[in-house]
């Protein structure tokens, strides 16, 4: 970011293009995964499995059931709230804040992709 007023950050984020926005949405792999695709983060997914390192629910795992995009937040299986009405709503967890243990690999794309970073990993090193 270019600037350093908080209230321009935040718009900047809110109005970020796809391919930009996307990156707020990483989380680290975990080590296994690392030595494996030879990347040190990837983009939360929709059936990913998580395993959340900070805030009240640390050490909870499960999958991503949902991904909120415009606020860079996730939502874990088995994580609910109740709100002030008395409904059960998800708890949306930073993607920051999480840990992937391991990758959803349905999407072709996105096999490819991974594949194509280990591959240059192992050329490379």
């Amino acid at each position: 970011m270019v600037s350093k007023r908080p209230r321009k950050v935040r718009n900047a984020q809110r109005r970020a293009p796809i391919h930009r926005a996307s990156t707020a949405l990483n989380a680290h792999l975990s080590l296994d995964l690392k030595m494996e695709y030879g990347i040190r983060s990837a983009r939360t997914r929709v059936g990913d499995s998580v395993k959340i390192l900070r805030g009240a629910y640390k050490g909870v795992e499960g999958k991503v059931m949902r991904v909120y995009r415009d606020e860079g937040r996730v939502a874990v299986e088995g994580l609910t709230r109740q709100n002030a009405r008395g409904d059960n709503v998800p708890v949306k967890v930073h993607a920051s804040n999480l840990m992937i243990t391991r990758l959803n690999l349905d999407d072709k794309l996105r096999k490819e992709k991974l594949a194509s970073h280990s591959h240059s990993h192992v050329e490379g090193g």
